[in-house]
């Protein structure tokens, strides 16, 4: 595929192999975008955003909805390629493409609830003859860099609210998956999109993702990917707005009247869906020693069940590892835990970049399968013995961005969500569960600020004051 920019769908000589993560067949090609490219990109997006900011709120809200009924119209277009590109597999990609036609249509109608409100000026000394009301108006030109695991939904999150709020958009998708945000381009562009509304760069974040977010034409600089990658973004932005939307090693707390069968049903789709390789995928299980292994003989036929292989195949329950190198790292670190005193209780096997579902037990916090992120499929389970213990354990990461416990004790369930330092927190169901709408970010170094189209167009507009003196 081409890339979009400047208002051209352009190739390039020097080109990028789509790779498929289960057979390693080349999908297709997309071209490395050179520094020429970049600031054609640029110049085009500063463009792009005086024109989307005249745009009214109505015309917004018509292009982002028509722009959702096109990649409706197309959704088992849209899911092959995500599962293709990616590896995850095709009931997962179909529901991808649902999540992201919701994150555009939500986007759209906050295109419509943009708006200020007055402030109370005479609440200060003063003759109390000046009258005060905010605006919010668009950033400008907005950067989105997006990952691999979800190369449609996640890019919407950046693209949908940047859109809805009277910017440009220039898009860095991910090296191994930059189809998914290709198709979206051309959606957004049949249903109207201003052609400098939108960009789509295709090419390496050391070349093309540096020089973008380094540039001061660049207002806003919205991320989602790894903490380090994060840092370096922050550290070259400068005098910019950023979103961080950064790793987890998330934990899922078990109490000791917890139903067991839920407990392992919600592990096995929190643990493995698209390969582990979720942010909020649960990868520390904390069982209290009371039930500790019950849970273990109630998870190891579930995810035993759990049938891998060509993710195109409707009865397949988890692809593959996006590479091949993910797949062996992942493998290292199990290994290097049963090495350090735990056991592999099912799994472990690596076929390529297939590595089957994995439990390990007896897991101590600090190993590197539980104080890292792991981000592929294997969960490490360790017993505590009191709420205390279990609140420290969750506690004792760098990373906050999603937390479970399950329990049917209210006291328990508060604490859990008064003292556990995550920014998502679930109660009686694992930690990988996500609205679109919900307000979605992490603490520590999990990142800063939130998703979600409402909370997105926040972090996506400027605020005036505006003072009448009367």
């Amino acid at each position: 595929m081409k890339m979009y920019v400047a208002g051209r769908w352009v190739d390039r000589a020097s080109v990028t192999e789509v790779v498929n993560p289960f057979d390693g067949s080349v999908i297709d090609t997309v071209p490395r975008a050179d520094d020429a490219d970049v600031e054609a990109a640029l110049a085009a997006a500063s463009r792009g955003a005086r024109v989307m900011g005249g745009l009214t709120a109505y015309d917004r809200y018509a292009l982002l909805m028509k722009a959702a009924g096109i990649i409706s119209e197309r959704a088992e277009e849209f899911a092959r390629i995500i599962t293709m590109e990616e590896g995850k597999v095709i009931a997962e990609g179909r529901g991808e493409v649902q999540r992201a036609i919701q994150t555009l249509t939500l986007s759209a109608e906050e295109a419509k609830r943009i708006h200020g409100e007055t402030v109370p000026l005479d609440g200060v000394p003063g003759d109390g003859r000046q009258m005060g009301f905010t605006l919010r108006v668009p950033v400008g030109v907005v950067v989105a860099i997006s990952p691999f695991n979800f190369p449609l939904n996640l890019v919407c999150h950046k693209v949908g609210p940047a859109l809805a709020a009277g910017n440009s958009v220039i898009i860095k998708p991910a090296s191994d998956t930059p189809l998914s945000a290709l198709k979206l381009t051309e959606a957004l562009l049949e249903a109207g999109i201003p052609e400098d509304g939108v960009q789509c760069i295709t090419g390496s974040g050391a070349t093309v993702g540096n020089a973008l977010v380094r540039d001061s034409r660049v207002r806003k600089v919205t991320f989602t990917g790894s903490r380090d990658v994060g840092e370096q973004i922050v550290r070259a932005a400068g005098l910019k707005k950023v979103t961080m939307e950064l790793g987890s090693n998330s934990p899922l707390i078990i109490m000791p009247d917890a139903d067991l069968e839920k407990v392992a049903q919600a592990t096995v789709a929190s643990g493995y869906s698209n390969a582990g390789q979720v942010c909020i995928s649960t990868q520390r299980v904390l069982a209290d020693g009371q039930i500790y292994s019950d849970f273990l003989d109630a998870l190891k036929p579930q995810v035993e069940a759990v049938s891998t292989g060509n993710p195109l195949e409707e009865t397949v329950r988890m692809g593959p590892m996006i590479r091949e190198t993910d797949a062996v790292r992942v493998g290292e670190w199990v290994r290097e835990a049963v090495g350090q005193g735990a056991r592999v209780v099912t799994g472990g096997e690596r076929e390529g970049s297939m590595l089957a579902p994995t439990v390990v037990a007896e897991v101590s916090p600090e190993m590197r399968i539980s104080c890292d992120e792991l981000f592929g499929p294997a969960v490490a389970v360790t017993p505590f013995k009191s709420i205390d213990e279990a609140i420290n354990m969750a506690n004792d990461s760098r990373y906050g961005l999603s937390a479970g416990i399950f329990t049917q004790n209210v006291d328990w369930a508060m604490r859990f969500a008064k003292e556990v330092e995550s920014g998502n927190l679930m109660i009686n169901s694992g930690p990988q569960w996500r609205a679109d709408l919900m307000p979605y970010g992490g603490l520590k170094e999990s990142g800063m600020g939130k998703e979600g189209p409402r909370y997105a167009v926040e972090e996506m507009t400027d605020l005036k004051m505006v003072v009448f003196h009367l």
